[in-house]
Parts: structure tokens; C-alpha cells; sequence
């Protein structure tokens, strides 16, 4: 890592958006920011680790938090300390329930709960999910605890129907990560 390069942990979950996280990973190498991959394990179903360990040029960290660790450390308390920002993308309405009612029963919960600095969210789902009051009542606690989201467009969605939830463009996600850094 060179002097003074920014870490982001980029927490993926499993969302069809999943392949976008791929060239955005290479977009942020691009800028100059290390990139540490949490992948929760229904994201493992849908993209394998090595892809990402290969973009990112680190190692990936699996969603369990009781995995054997390479090193003696915490591993959810060291990576939350070496963030700079935490970017979640995609982010599936799982995960956004769980932030919002304080739930840390994987590795990328524990690091978001564990950190200090700050969280930029880019939700990615079905638009009857994103519109789901439940959803967006999550979205507006999210927001008034401090985190940040870089919303959903309207688009294609994997069901079939045109409507937001796409996962925003990799371009406005760098835009927001370069504002908040």
C-alpha cells in the first residue's frame, strides 16, 4: 500500500448488481484507493472470491465471523480501523435491515457497527422491495444515524420490469466516495 492511499472496505452483498461492483473495483484502483472486499456468504453464491482478490489485489474476506484467521487480529475490529470509508455495493434490503436495527451477525455488519468512518450505501434490488415502507423507513434511520446513500435508478431490473433499483452508476458511486474522502 503507498503512503497516505485511502482504504476503502467494499462490502458486497447478493444482489444480481453483484457483476457491477467488478469494474467499480477497477475504478477505484484507478483513483488511486486501496480496495478490501467483504463479501457476505450469499454473495460467495453468486460471484466466487478469487475474482475480486484479483481486481483488488488483496485479499477477500468472507462473511463469517468465526473464520480462522490468517493473523492473530479481530477481524472485524481491524478492518474497521483501517477504513477510510465504507462502501456497500450492492446493497440488498438485508443488509440495509440489519444496519438499521443494529444486527452484527456477519463480518461486513460487525465492520459497518465496529467503524468510524464513514458508510456510503448503493442499494441494488427489486423496486417493490426498494418502495417497501419497511425499506425505506430503514434508508431514513440509516440516513439519520450518518450514513450515506448513493440511490437506485430506474432501469432494467432482473425480474423483467423496468423500474428503480438498479444499482447506481459506477460514476456517481466514485463521485459521492471523492466527496466523502
Amino acid at each position: 500500500m503507498k503512503k497516505n492511499q485511502k482504504n476503502i472496505i467494499l462490502g458486497v452483498t447478493a444482489s444480481i448488481a453483484i457483476y457491477k461492483s467488478c469494474s467499480l473495483i477497477r475504478r477505484l484502483r484507478e483513483c488511486g484507493f486501496a480496495v478490501h472486499v467483504v463479501m457476505t456468504k450469499e454473495a460467495q453464491e453468486l460471484i466466487k472470491p478469487v475474482v475480486f482478490q484479483s481486481l483488488s489485489g488483496n485479499r477477500v474476506y468472507s462473511g463469517e465471523i468465526f473464520d480462522a484467521p490468517d493473523t492473530w487480529e479481530i477481524e472485524h475490529i481491524a478492518l474497521a480501523s483501517k477504513a477510510d470509508l465504507i462502501l456497500i455495493a450492492p446493497a440488498t434490503a438485508n443488509i440495509i435491515a440489519k444496519l438499521s436495527a443494529g444486527i452484527c451477525d456477519d463480518l461486513l455488519s460487525c465492520t459497518v457497527c465496529a467503524s468510524k468512518a464513514q458508510v456510503l450505501v448503493a442499494p441494488a434490488m427489486n423496486e417493490n422491495m426498494y418502495n417497501n415502507k419497511i425499506t425505506q423507513g430503514n434508508i431514513a434511520k440509516l440516513k439519520s444515524s450518518g450514513l450515506n446513500f448513493v440511490l437506485p435508478r430506474k432501469g432494467l431490473l432482473a425480474c423483467g420490469v423496468t423500474g428503480v433499483g438498479c444499482l447506481a452508476e459506477t460514476d456517481q458511486i466514485i463521485k459521492e466516495v471523492k466527496k466523502l474522502l
